[in-house]
């Protein structure tokens, strides 16, 4: 096949280290010359671009459990791409493969970090509900969590990515699954779409009355995606020998001085078990996802929802956009279309 481009690769680079919330000044667009593939390499197209809250940790020089981006150096980012031109034996032109290009229209590797899709579902899901963020809420819920059925599992960020899911396996477990989100609207898809049993709006309701009424026997998972105040009040309702997947604090990402925290004396009280996991340490795991969780996205019973902006350039207003709420649903840049003879 072939794709008609120009011979130029726009990326979208690191200019400097944000203080607090990223700002579009954080970022410089640049046009490259566009890569080309040597013997043993692969060059491919980006389609989908993901965006997800672990980029915000990645822009920081602070210690973490992966490197920072280099000043200059494109943004980092999962992506579903095309071949354009392979000089592997695996890979031919017209692939649709899943890899970490990063910010930028194309790139060029030696096909070590590419897995070619299973075209039965959208190619978007492969950095969505079939790709990090759900082997994350898989991998956190089902191995850490580890629900029994009759419990009570909550999750923060319900609406997002990661939470979303977890609450719907929580359901396919035979749990109660209650959500925290941050609008009526986003509680509403919570319940009515995704089928959570209850979802409570941290921005509006009383929270540690709200996650009562809708815990009526406490809370014996607690998938912890946001931290700040949603923790606290669900420390108050916990069940002995619950467990908290600590997956993100996204409600700290940005700040600038240290918020405190609440009062982790129920933790002993009630012998809680909290475990920190990187999804990134899991990947044995991923052929077991797979199985059990792409027969459900493709029949139906877990459902997705993808917020998708257009170009490449739009990214950093996204990015930012992920941090104050505005998405709703996978947050995605399409960079570009996935009929290249389209759009």
């Amino acid at each position: 096949m072939t794709v008609t481009t120009t011979e130029t690769n726009r990326q979208i680079r690191l200019k400097k280290r944000p203080v607090g919330m990223p700002a579009p000044g954080d970022f410089e667009a640049v046009a490259s010359p566009r890569p080309a593939p040597r013997d043993g390499e692969v060059l491919r197209r980006t389609i989908y671009l993901s965006l997800d809250p672990y980029m915000r940790g990645r822009m920081s020089d602070a210690a973490s459990y992966a490197n920072p981006v280099n000043l200059g150096d494109v943004m980092v980012g999962h992506t579903v791409s095309q071949v354009v031109d392979s000089r592997h034996p695996n890979f031919r032109a017209g692939d649709i493969v899943t890899g970490y290009d990063g910010w930028q229209e194309y790139a060029v590797s030696d096909g070590k970090d590419l897995r070619k899709l299973d075209s039965s579902v959208p190619i978007s899901t492969a950095i969505g509900v079939l790709g990090m963020p759900g082997m994350t809420a898989y991998v956190g819920l089902l191995d850490i969590g580890q629900p029994k059925p009759g419990e009570t599992v909550v999750v923060s960020g319900a609406s997002g990515a990661v939470g979303s899911i977890v609450g719907q396996l929580a359901k396919i477990k035979g749990c109660r699954a209650v959500g925290v989100a941050g609008s009526a609207e986003k509680c509403r898809h919570v319940v009515d779409e995704l089928g959570f049993d209850a979802c409570v709006n941290y921005k509006t309701d009383d929270l540690v009355n709200a996650l009562r009424d809708a815990c009526p026997k406490g809370i014996d998972v607690y998938f912890e995606n946001v931290g700040g105040a949603v923790f606290a009040a669900v420390l108050r309702l916990l069940n002995k020998f619950a467990r908290i997947p600590l997956c993100g604090m996204i409600s700290e990402y940005n700040v600038t001085q240290n918020p405190g925290g609440p009062n982790l004396r129920p933790l002993l009280v009630h012998r809680a078990m909290i475990r920190g996991f990187i999804v990134s340490d899991h990947y044995d795991r991923f052929p077991a996802f797979l199985q059990e969780v792409v027969p459900l996205v493709r029949d139906g019973r877990i459902k997705y929802r993808e917020d998708i902006v257009d170009g490449l350039d739009a990214a950093p207003w996204a990015l930012i956009g992920l941090f104050e709420g505005r998405n709703f649903g996978k947050a995605l840049v399409r960079v570009s279309p996935e009929d290249p003879g389209t759009g």
